[in-house]
C-alpha cells in the first residue's frame, strides 16, 4: 500500500539568516540547530520521543561533526533517533526532505526530523597529509572560500557559471538588475506589519545565545545583512569579472543560520499540526545535472522531473520558490518554463536573505508552504541549483479544508 508523506502545518521553523562574520558567526552550527529545535518543538508541543528518524543536512563541517545526526538528536532529547548526515551543497535542504519522504514511504520511519544547518563564517582550515610530498609536507584548504572560487572538475568559480549562462542565453546586466529590484520589493512584503509573514514560522525578535547557550548576547529583529537596492544604485555597479554581466548586486551573499521541519505519514500528520484543517502533501521530487560550468541551468530539468513525478503541469503551479544565488537563475527559469518571473519568490529568496547553504532550501520550502496557505491552497514548486552543476526540485500541495 502506498504511503503518502506530509509536512504537518506549522511543524517547521527557521532562524533569521545573518551575514558572513555577523551576529551568528560565533555559534557551532549543530549545537545552535539543536538549541533552536528544542525550543521550537516545545512551543509546538512536539515531543522528541515521537520522532523515529532524523536527517542532518550539513555542508560546512564543525568541531566533532563526525558524530552527525545522532549528536543533534541526543541534544534535543531524542537519544533513540538515528539517521544520516547529508551534504549536497545548496541542494541539501531539498535532498534531506526527499530522503525523509522516501524512508517514510518505504515504511522504515514514520516521523522524521529534517534538520539543516550551516555556519559559512569561520569555515574550517583543513590540512591534508601527503606522505609522498617533500618531507611528508601536505597541503591546506580553506573549505568554504576555496570551493566557492574553484570548481573541482572545471577549475572555474561559482560566479563564472552564472556568466557562462548569461553569455549563452544573452542575459544582460540590466535584465538581472530588474529581477533584483523585484526580489527586494517582494522581500519587503515579508517585513510588513511587524514581520507578520516571517513570524508565521520564525520567532522574532530572535535572541542570539552565547557560544555556551547560557545567556542572550544579541537580538535580531529579522535577517541580518540585507542591503536594499534600487534601480539607481544598481545602475552604478560594474560587473565583477572583466567583460562579464554579473555585479555584486546580482548575486547573493554568504550567511549563517538553520531551518528544520518534520515529515510524517498522512495518518500521523494531524497530531503534529498547528491546524489540522491544513494538509501539506509532498507530491514529487526531481534532480538533474547541467553541463559542467553551467550551474544555473540545472534547476529547470530538475523542476521538470519533479513536476512529471507529481503529474502536474507548470500551469497548475500556484507559487514558485527558487534557490537563486544569481538573478541569472530566475531569468533562465522563466524563459524556459514560461512562468511569470514577477510572480516567483514572493516574500523572499536566497538572492535577498543570503546563502547559508544547507538551510536555504528548507526555508524556501517553508515559505512556499506559507504562501500557499495565504492563497487558500494550491500546488507549489521549489527548485534550485548547487555546486557541481546539480539541481533539486520539490512539488508540494496545500489543502485548506476549513
Amino acid at each position: 500500500m502506498s504511503v503518502e508523506t506530509e509536512i504537518p502545518y506549522g511543524a517547521y521553523w527557521s532562524t533569521p539568516f545573518a551575514k558572513w562574520q555577523g551576529t551568528l558567526s560565533h555559534l557551532h552550527s549543530i549545537k545552535f540547530a539543536a538549541h533552536v529545535a528544542k525550543e521550537e518543538m516545545a512551543k509546538r508541543a512536539i515531543d522528541p520521543a515521537d520522532l523515529d528518524y532524523g536527517i542532518l543536512g550539513l555542508t560546512v563541517p564543525q568541531h566533532m561533526s563526525f558524530q552527525g545526526l545522532p549528536w543533534l538528536t541526543g541534544m534535543i532529547g531524542a537519544p533513540h533517533v538515528t539517521g544520516p548526515t547529508l551534504s549536497q551543497v545548496c541542494a541539501t535542504g531539498a535532498r534531506s526532505l526527499e530522503n525523509a519522504s522516501h524512508e517514510i514511504k518505504a515504511g522504515a520511519a514514520s516521523v522524521a526530523l529534517v534538520a539543516t544547518c550551516d555556519r559559512v563564517s569561520n569555515g574550517p582550515q583543513l590540512y591534508y597529509p601527503e606522505p609522498t610530498g617533500p618531507g611528508g609536507t601536505g597541503y591546506q584548504e580553506n573549505l568554504t572560500i576555496d570551493n566557492m572560487q574553484r570548481d573541482a572538475l572545471g577549475g572555474h568559480s561559482m560566479l563564472q557559471t552564472a556568466e557562462n549562462v548569461a553569455t549563452r542565453h544573452q542575459i544582460t546586466t540590466e535584465e538581472q538588475h530588474g529581477v533584483v529590484a523585484r526580489r527586494q520589493a517582494q522581500y519587503q512584503d515579508a517585513l510588513a506589519d511587524d514581520h507578520a509573514f516571517q513570524k508565521r514560522y520564525m520567532t522574532l525578535p530572535f535572541n542570539v545565545p552565547d557560544s555556551k547557550f547560557r545567556k542572550t548576547v544579541a537580538v535580531l529583529e529579522s535577517d541580518e545583512g540585507i542591503y536594499p537596492s534600487n534601480p539607481d544604485k544598481l545602475a552604478t555597479l560594474k560587473p565583477v569579472l572583466e567583460d562579464g554581466s554579473v555585479t555584486f548586486g546580482g548575486q547573493t551573499h554568504p550567511a549563517d543560520g538553520n531551518s528544520c521541519l518534520i515529515v510524517t505519514t498522512s495518518d500521523k500528520a494531524p497530531a503534529f499540526s498547528q491546524n489540522s484543517d491544513i494538509r501539506i502533501k509532498v507530491l514529487g521530487f526531481g534532480h538533474a545535472r547541467a553541463e559542467n560550468g553551467y550551474m544555473p541551468e540545472a534547476p529547470v530539468p530538475a523542476a521538470k522531473k519533479a513536476l512529471a513525478q507529481a503529474d502536474v503541469d507548470i500551469k497548475g503551479i500556484s507559487a514558485v520558490k527558487t534557490h537563486n544565488p544569481f538573478a541569472v537563475n530566475d531569468i533562465y527559469f522563466a524563459r524556459e518554463t514560461g512562468y511569470d518571473i514577477n510572480k516567483m519568490n514572493n516574500y523572499g529568496c536566497t538572492l535577498v536573505w543570503g546563502h547559508p547553504q544547507a538551510p536555504m532550501g528548507t526555508r524556501g520550502i517553508i515559505e512556499l508552504i506559507e504562501e500557499l496557505v495565504i492563497l487558500g491552497g494550491g500546488r507549489g514548486l521549489f527548485t534550485g541549483c548547487a555546486a557541481g552543476d546539480t539541481g533539486m526540485a520539490v512539488v508540494i500541495e496545500v489543502e485548506d479544508n476549513a
